[in-house]
């Protein structure tokens, strides 16, 4: 079998592919009103998969008490042209997140889902951000009304490894 791409491949998610320092921030409580953040570092791998349809992110994030684990898994569904990222935290190895559906259009790829937080309904959004000629970046928000607002809890900025 041969591990390369098809020709159909997207190229979406090529700009994240290889090995990544990377600056998180977190906001310290959800959906709560808080403004109070919790910067870390960590270190993230990627890898196409799926003949190119897909993707897994290798994480290591260095929390400020504990270091975690975790990956995401991206496929591209061509008839949809979306793409699916699901999320798998190390703390919780039986649980995969709700994937977050969405595209990109032009340099900004764009996710959204319906979950839940405290049993309460929530949408989630995720906007990646390829920044051509600069770092890659990824943000997190959550939205308690539907959709009419939306607070960004979590924001990474990669950084690629020099070696």
């Amino acid at each position: 079998m041969s591990a390369n791409s098809l020709a159909a491949a997207p190229t979406d998610f090529d700009f994240i592919i290889g090995d990544w320092q990377v600056s998180h921030r977190r906001l310290n409580a959800r959906l709560v009103g808080c403004t109070d953040w919790t910067a870390f570092k960590g270190l993230s791998s990627t890898r196409p998969l799926l003949g190119g349809l897909g993707n897994v992110e290798d994480n290591v994030l260095w929390f400020p008490d504990a270091e975690v684990r975790a990956a995401a898994f991206r496929s591209y569904d061509p008839e949809r042209r979306t793409w699916a990222i699901w999320w798998l935290d190390g703390r919780f190895p039986h649980e995969i997140g709700v994937p977050v559906i969405g595209k990109f259009d032009g340099s900004t790829g764009t996710f959204f889902a319906s979950d839940t937080l405290d049993g309460k309904p929530i949408k989630v959004r995720f906007i990646w951000n390829t920044n051509p000629g600069g770092n890659p970046s990824w943000e997190q928000a959550f939205s308690g009304d539907d959709g009419a607002s939306w607070e960004t809890n979590w924001v990474m900025e990669f950084q690629r490894n020099k070696s």
